[in-house]
């Protein structure tokens, strides 16, 4: 098993490239030979209408965990249809053994609509501290790597996520209605403010890469899953970015945060947002 931070980083120096061939060869055997063309048995509901789940779904977090452990022995998963299927699971997140941390199709929603905003996050996580995360977007053919201390890279380019342009509103990407609270609901009401344009999210991991692109300024999410948030946060801070929760604390992936957290393209707009949500609760 890898007792320690320096032993993770020889285990990525060797092999950071062959967890995104795994991902690679997940994306293309499992998710899409199945995209835009999925059938009706392929799709089922967990939560409800707006919470889906596929084949290609449960096939890719199959594909990656049994790869993911090979490539690093001793290590834990913790992938959202598995939790789903097994709750306790999501308590690897918080042991001593690394952790990958594993979202198969993020966006699942507009993969089955058949849009290219979806993708397939992985995190690799220890003591609850993100230290590496892939976002692979295959529609689009998109890779976006961060390591900590190391920069965050879309296809080998550096990635810095600057600060908003002075004068024009934050484009603020917030959390569907039906995943809010009503206390929730009343938080983000704080950001209907001046300077300020919210709308509705997409794909987390998606909206994450546009903060560390600086094409989006900050968001508002109000959920906690780790799948959906490890690798993202990692790459928005590796790009210059922040994270806030309500609390005005960093959003820790091994959960107990005040919600609703924004993350952000810098530490400026990351308090002014958390300042904005905490008016309005």
């Amino acid at each position: 098993m890898i007792e320690s931070t320096e032993t993770i980083e020889e285990f990525l120096a060797q092999h950071a490239c062959d967890v995104e061939e795994e991902i690679r060869k997940a994306a293309a055997t499992e998710i899409m030979p199945r995209w835009r063309r999925l059938a009706a048995h392929e799709v089922d509901q967990k939560a409800g209408p707006h919470d889906l789940v596929t084949d290609a779904d449960r096939k890719t977090e199959l594909y990656l965990t049994e790869a993911l452990v090979a490539l690093l022995p001793g290590s834990a998963v913790v992938g959202e249809e598995a939790v789903h299927a097994n709750p306790a699971s999501y308590e690897a997140i918080r042991g001593d053994a690394p952790v990958w941390i594993i979202d198969p199709v993020d966006g699942t929603r507009q993969f089955v609509r058949g849009d290219e905003g979806f993708c397939t996050l992985v995190a690799l996580a220890q003591g609850g501290t993100p230290l590496a995360s892939w976002t692979y977007a295959p529609a689009r053919g998109r890779l976006a790597t961060a390591q900590r201390g190391k920069g965050a890279y879309l296809d080998g380019e550096r990635l810095f996520a600057g600060v908003p342009e002075p004068g024009r509103d934050l484009r603020v990407a917030t959390s569907h209605p039906d995943y809010t609270t009503d206390e929730q609901k009343r938080a983000l009401l704080g950001l209907r403010a001046d300077g300020v344009a919210p709308r509705p999210c997409g794909s987390a991991g998606l909206e994450y890469l546009a903060l560390a692109r600086g094409e989006s300024d900050a968001t508002a999410f109000s959920w906690e899953a780790a799948w959906d948030h490890a690798a993202g946060l990692l790459l928005v801070e590796e790009a210059g970015g922040a994270h806030l929760t309500l609390a005005g604390e960093p959003f820790r992936i091994t959960g107990g945060n005040a919600l609703p957290f924004t993350a952000a393209r810098d530490a400026a707009t990351a308090r002014r947002v958390a300042g904005l949500l905490a008016d309005g609760a």
